[in-house]
This record gives structure tokens, sequence and C-alpha cells, in this order.
């Protein structure tokens, strides 16, 4: 006889989705305060998040984070937050100019 599938409350279904856009708007909302260079950071961490999120928790917790497989959704949102972060950081004016 199996156990019936236990449902999850639905606001613990969206938290992985829920914590990266929490980032993602403290990111936006330092970009607003002319901080654009650290906003950009912010979201790309927020990217790198996901990544570390999507490769550890399962399909099923993964919620509104899981698009492809859990190796293409790695691999793209670690992708596109090293883009960014690399971007913030080399923009002219930036710290790594000598």
């Amino acid at each position: 006889m199996t156990t019936p599938h236990r449902r999850r409350h639905p606001v613990l279904a969206h938290l992985p989705f829920g914590l990266v856009m929490a980032v993602v708007a403290f990111g936006l909302f330092r970009i607003i305060l002319y901080h654009w260079r650290q906003g950009t950071v912010l979201i790309g961490l927020a990217l790198f998040l996901a990544a570390g999120l999507r490769a550890l928790l399962s399909d099923d917790q993964a919620g509104l984070i899981m698009i492809r497989g859990r190796a293409v959704d790695c691999l793209t949102y670690s992708a596109f937050g090293a883009c960014m972060i690399f971007v913030a950081m080399t923009i002219e004016g930036g710290p790594l100019d000598t």
C-alpha cells in the first residue's frame, strides 16, 4: 500500500523563487539609489543563488526556478550571473581599471 503524496504549503513551494527575487529587488533598489555597480553585482549574485538552489533542491522543491533540466538551469544561471558581474566590474571607471 502506498502513502498519499504530501502536498507542500503553497508559500513554501515558491520560497526559492521568492528568495532570489528578494535579492534582485534589493539590487534594483541599490541601482535606483545610483549605486548601479553594487546593484548589478547583487543581481548577478541572485543568479548564482538561483543556480545553487537549483543544484541543491529536488525538482518538486525548486518551484519557479526550475525551467529546464537541472544541469541546463545551473549552467545558464551561473553563466548569466558571471556575465553580469564581469560587466559590472570591468566597465569603464570600474575597480579593475589601471
